[in-house]
């Protein structure tokens, strides 16, 4: 035991723990780290509830976590298949002033786990080491010959697989799968091939050939090529790689997630998070795999404070950089003039808290996203039909003041917004590249700062703005947005959901016609590089106040243009829209003019 100096001039007891006192010994496959881990998360609980802060250091090397002995946790993670209980590798709970130093150790599971957990803590930080799998639930196959009758295939090394009557099921140690939906990666730039988006394959037709290829008769898709790779995947999300619950100042340095089957990293009710150098990211340019996630990279949901992601590298993985919402609630019962039921609506948003007595509250119309009444603050909030952390889907929430009479589900479709649980975002000197869907999603009110990053071939678009009371039901309005000294290199490779621009502001407004008033506001977009070889810059809906101001567009022709949206600037229902000092190449005509309004 040691003395540490902390903060200016206050004294601390340090503990450090070793893996290796635990049992825990580098490059033996024949140890499961799970249950000793367990057990020395258990030391660390009792010293950290002592007063102690404690550090859990690792040696370098490889560590290996298998199902078996591990402990179960019941948790219910925002975004992800809500599957009890889970597996843990490493459960870290109800700590204070507790790091986990990995010291460059890599932390490779097996079967279906939860790596890591940090969950009730405060003051914790997580560093230097990474995450894999020994056998990734996305399996990539090769293209090996093209001809006129059909294509052949070859899975690669490192997989399980087996051909049961022409259907293609690939297995690991307590899983099965089918899927016949991939992502297809160019072989030498290890980009999305463009124009492919979501690729049906179909291996439910399969036969094997004597040099143990797989032969698709019938099937030559015109966008592929010899020696492109497809990721076949599923839509599963059991279990993010990092997963972080009710904690208060949380701390990620140096962590790589190589492969998880939901998130990287998934965050809900935290405040104040600060993220320097995690990324979800291949081993490097020899790494035979394409893919990274099965889903985000990142995700923030109900957090508050700020979350600061810095110096990270995001790519291969199966949906965005970076994504913060919060969770809207549908009003689904009104019992009284202060009291509602509100109710979690999506089937992988549920069973987690959502609030707390003093929050602020506000409502919201579904069908125009505009606000109801006035806010709100919690008085009493108790879960209705099972309790916190057992699959709660419904609230009964009392108000301190009298609601409106027309916040009543008998007169409209209304959701319920948490404005406590919304977070500053900062989103800085960040690599994104080379991954399926968009690169970075952004929905809370607070400040929003997105900063000298390099968005680079992201396949949609590089970056959302959105919404959503009606299907995702992810909350909410933008109100302050800085965009500075980005460079964005060829998005729009692909078409996916909300990507009409580079930059896509788009709230889900199923009346907007009907909308009376704006959804996002003060959105400054300026002094960023555009290089891309099609048409649309920047999509907005329902904004009050936006600004595109000296940028740089250099146009290409890298690939052949084919978005349907032939504008620049595309608006719908925008106030006060500002443009100047737009600096262009590659194109004659004045870009500045090239705006449609609807």
């Amino acid at each position: 035991m040691t003395l540490c100096l902390v903060g200016i001039s206050s004294l601390c007891a340090q503990t450090i723990l070793k893996g290796k006192d635990f049992g825990m010994y580098p490059n033996r496959n024949d140890i499961n780290a799970a249950p000793l881990m367990g057990q020395l998360c258990d030391s660390v609980r009792t010293l950290s509830q002592r007063g102690e802060h404690v550090t859990i250091r690792l040696e370098r090397g490889t560590y290996y976590f298998y199902p078996e002995d591990a402990p179960m946790r019941r948790y219910y993670i925002s975004n992800h298949d809500q599957t009890n209980p889970k597996r843990v590798g490493i459960a870290l709970e109800g700590l204070e002033g507790v790091t986990l130093d990995g010291r460059g150790a890599e932390l490779l599971f097996h079967g279906q786990m939860l790596p890591v957990a940090l969950v009730g803590s405060k003051d914790c930080t997580l560093k230097n080491f990474s995450i894999d799998f020994a056998t990734p639930h996305i399996t990539q196959l090769e293209i090996m010959e093209k001809n006129p009758e059909g294509t052949k295939m070859r899975v690669q090394e490192g997989y399980n697989w087996t051909l049961e009557d022409g259907v293609l099921w690939t297995h690991g140690e307590g899983w099965k799968y089918h899927a016949d939906y991939a992502i297809a990666f160019d072989e030498e730039t290890r980009r999305l091939v463009p124009q492919t988006s979501d690729m049906h394959i179909p291996t439910r037709q399969l036969a094997l050939t004597a040099d143990s290829l797989l032969w698709a008769k019938g099937w030559n898709d015109a966008r592929l090529q010899e020696g492109d790779l497809l990721a076949l995947r599923t839509w599963n999300r059991p279990a993010p790689g990092v997963f972080l619950a009710d904690n208060v100042r949380t701390t990620l340095r140096n962590v790589k997630v190589h492969y998880a089957e939901g998130m990287g990293l998934l965050a809900q009710m935290c405040e104040d998070i600060e993220a320097d150098g995690f990324s979800v990211c291949l081993r490097g340019k020899k790494d035979k795999r394409y893919f990274t996630t099965q889903a985000d990279a990142t995700h923030f949901s109900g957090c508050k404070g700020t979350i600061v992601e810095r110096n990270g590298l995001f790519e291969g993985m199966m949906d965005d950089a970076i994504n913060v919402h919060g969770t809207y609630l549908k009003l689904v019962e009104r019992t009284d003039a202060r009291t509602i039921v509100g109710q979690y609506m999506h089937g992988q948003s549920y069973g987690f808290r959502w609030g707390e007595v003093g929050d602020t509250v506000q409502f919201v119309v579904s069908r125009t996203m505009e606000l109801l009444g006035q806010k709100h603050v919690i008085h009493s909030i108790t879960p209705v039909d099972a309790p916190i952390n057992e699959g709660v889907k419904q609230f009964r929430i009392t108000f301190r003041e009298e609601l409106a009479s027309e916040i009543d589900p008998a007169k409209a479709d209304v959701g319920v917004e948490n404005l406590t649980w919304t977070p500053r975002v900062v989103f800085e000197r960040n690599v994104v590249r080379n991954n399926r869907a968009r690169g970075s999603l952004f929905s809370t009110p607070r400040k929003v700062v997105v900063r000298r990053n390099l968005f680079d071939h992201t396949s949609g678009c590089a970056i959302l703005l959105c919404g959503d009371c009606n299907g995702w039901y992810e909350t909410g309005a933008c109100l302050d947005v800085l965009i500075e000294k980005n460079t964005f290199i060829n998005a729009l490779t692909n078409e996916f959901q909300f990507t009409n621009a580079i930059i896509s502001i788009y709230p889900e407004i199923p009346d907007l016609a009907g909308q009376k008033k704006y959804f996002h506001q003060n959105i400054r977009i300026q002094n960023n590089r555009f290089e891309t070889f099609d048409r649309p810059l920047l999509y907005a809906k329902s904004v009050d106040g936006l600004s595109f101001k000296d940028n740089s567009v250099h146009f290409n022709s890298d690939f052949t243009p084919f978005h349907w949206n032939r504008h620049c600037f595309l608006l719908e229902r925008v106030k006060d829209f500002r443009i100047s000092g737009t600096k262009t190449r590659g194109i004659v005509e004045d870009v500045e003019q090239d705006i449609m309004r609807k």
